[in-house]
């Protein structure tokens, strides 16, 4: 049987010399990130953030200069939409809340890529990285003097 290009072997391609299919390695990153982000999601139905003492990540950033950075409430905000309180999210991190349906398209292309056998990044290029970051900063401007 001859190898097919998604097949073939190469050199660290696979363990015991078993070739590893490319929808298999493209899929991998995007396929580890949904079950990450469903055990987090898990772990985080059991403990609300709103209340002291939960075994939560912090924000380093508000731990050592006390001001919100961008992120700051994403878990707060997590949280209240696993448990249907849109009000309460939007009131934890709204710019954050606002880009979920960019976010989640994204993610959905590169699965949907992934899973087709090829790979993708998001298509920013510097233009895009600029409004990415001047949106970060301006919001994290606008939530610390508001």
């Amino acid at each position: 049987m001859r190898d097919t290009p998604s097949t073939a072997r190469r050199p660290g391609s696979g363990r015991g010399g078993f070739a590893v299919p490319a929808r298999l390695r493209t899929a991998g990153l995007p396929l580890a990130a949904l079950l990450g982000g469903l055990a987090g999601s898990a772990y985080l139905w059991t403990r609300d953030p709103h209340l002291p003492g939960q075994a939560l990540p912090f924000c380093p950033f508000r731990r050592v200069t006390g001001l919100q950075c961008p992120g700051c409430g994403g878990t707060r905000m997590t949280y209240d939409l696993l448990h249907g309180d849109l009000a309460a999210a939007f009131h934890d991190n709204a710019l954050l809340l606002l880009s979920l349906p960019l976010v989640a398209l994204m993610y959905l292309t590169w699965l949907r890529e992934g899973l087709a056998g090829r790979s993708w990044s998001p298509p920013l290029g510097r233009r895009g990285t600029a409004a990415v970051l001047g949106t970060a900063v301006a919001w994290a401007l606008v939530r610390n003097l508001w």
